[in-house]
């Protein structure tokens, strides 16, 4: 599921740009990757493990943001009698990896790439995430093919996944596929995107999930300073994003049924968490009926509004809950759904990104043949979670740190002035010190009432006045004014 995301423009290249280079050397931030770490990359890329099934006949093309280092996903869409056919192809990392190896090792270690808001710090070495296991045109890759078999509906009606060696046609993003669909223009395989992704769609909101549309931020210097920004994603971004949830959302399905997998799950939203979103909308001034669910609040936002994309980034605090759910020999949890996507849900889509799906790969290849899964993969099962829940703490430390200090060099230059904000969170210790979500900008900061001060108004608008703000000190702090 979707993170924030916060793009700065290369051309800064400025003290903020050096601020965004440091937090790289943070704490907890993986360095270089061990050279026998990368030894055994550069051998590994020289030699893959290639499956013996040729599927290089499928026409896969990916979809992918512009500017991708390396894709590791590619599909293919085609009509049958009775609905739809997709084939998704991943990167198949245990082609490339040795259990037990440095390269392994050092995986387990990192647990997920960590986005930065001018670069990444990736799970794998380059020689692998985006050369030879990336899922270049033309190229012919390792990877695990998922055939899934949808009504006209788009219903799931068979899931298959197995190793095969497969070759992208064609590199892609989303505004090339949203101008050759909104043209009618594209070829079948392309324009059957839009199809099974509406029909998905409508299948996430009859079962009342929903899916968070989160819009890139992107922090760009003009003369006076700099100025925030968004970029609206497009129809195909949610076409694209439902395949990945039908694949993960099948993933879970084998797994249930052969009795051991991992899950990830999310409980429903605390009530609390609701409440301060509510707040934030308050602040930011998006329509939120009384007894309105989050979900449909969520649908009808329009991105291409500022202050409904900064409602969008901030929705996605309620997807910090999500965790990883082990379970083997027919032990099914009794809680095996993600609350956003109301269904069982797995991570399989993205191994060169995240340690877990090399794993959940191996679990679905086993279930999908019948067989037992490797050893291997059941001895590390129990490790997974609190691994990935390492990372996923890292992740969010560095997007924390990133946005820190863009909203820091954004208000640089306003210190003293008075902004209009409403207090959407109070500290229970101290009632004086919380948080304030600005109209304009529309970024929330922290709030530091004088010793003494009465308690902050929660839920109500409050002047406030900036007192810090600049790169030296990443973030900013607010007094009310």
């Amino acid at each position: 599921m979707p993170r924030r995301h916060l793009h700065v423009r290369a051309e800064d290249a400025t003290a903020l740009r050096a601020g965004l280079a440091a937090l790289r050397t943070a704490p907890g931030v993986p360095g270089g990757f061990p050279p026998a770490a990368l030894a055994e990359a550069d051998a590994a890329a020289r030699a893959p493990r290639m499956p013996p099934e040729d599927a290089t006949g499928v026409p896969l093309f990916t979809v992918d943001p512009p500017g991708s280092q390396g894709p590791d996903r590619a599909m293919h869409l085609a009509r049958t009698a009775g609905g739809y056919r997709v084939h998704y192809a991943v990167a198949d990392l245990a082609a490339f990896v040795t259990h037990g190896g440095a390269l392994d090792e050092e995986a387990h270690r990192r647990a997920v790439t960590l986005d930065f808001p001018d670069g990444r710090v990736p799970l794998y070495p380059p020689a692998l995430g985006e050369g030879a296991a990336a899922l270049l045109p033309g190229e012919e890759r390792p990877a695990l093919l998922w055939r899934l078999d949808l009504d006209r509906d788009g219903d799931l009606l068979a899931t298959d996944v197995r190793r095969a060696r497969i070759r992208s046609r064609a590199r892609l993003d989303c505004a090339t596929v949203q101008r050759a669909v909104d043209a009618g223009t594209a070829e079948e395989p392309v324009a059957l995107l839009d199809a099974v992704g509406t029909r998905r769609a409508a299948l996430e909101v009859a079962r009342g999930g929903v899916s968070l549309d989160v819009p890139e931020q992107e922090l760009t210097r003009t003369g006076g300073g700099y100025v925030l920004g968004y970029r609206s994603p497009l129809p195909a971004d949610a076409w694209n994003a439902q395949i990945a949830l039908l694949t993960g959302m099948a993933a879970a399905g084998l797994m249930l049924r052969s009795g051991t997998g991992v899950l990830r799950t999310l409980p429903a939203a605390p009530a609390a968490s609701v409440a301060r979103l509510r707040r934030v909308a308050h602040a930011l001034g998006v329509r939120w009926p009384d007894g309105a669910p989050y979900a449909s609040v969520v649908r009808a936002l329009q991105p291409h509004r500022p202050r409904d994309a900064a409602f969008a980034q901030e929705c996605a605090a309620l997807l910090r809950g999500a965790g990883y759910t082990v379970f083997r020999d027919g032990d099914v949890p009794g809680h095996a759904v993600h609350a956003a996507v109301a269904a069982p849900y797995a991570h399989c889509t993205r191994a060169s990104h995240r340690l877990v799906d090399r794993y959940t790969g191996e679990l679905c290849l086993a279930a999908a043949a019948g067989t037992r899964p490797p050893g291997w993969v059941l001895d590390a099962l129990d490790a997974l979670p609190a691994e990935m829940a390492g990372g996923a703490r890292r992740a969010a430390q560095a997007e924390r740190a990133g946005l820190d200090l863009a909203e820091a060099a954004l208000l640089a230059d306003r210190a003293g002035e008075v902004f209009d904000a409403v207090v959407i969170d109070v500290e229970d210790a101290h009632p004086g010190a919380g948080t304030v979500q600005l109209g304009s900008p529309p970024i929330a900061a922290p709030v530091e009432s004088a010793p003494g001060a009465p308690p902050l108004p929660l839920g109500r608008h409050l002047r406030v006045r900036l007192t810090e703000a600049g790169p030296a000190r990443p973030g900013v702090l607010f007094t009310p004014a």
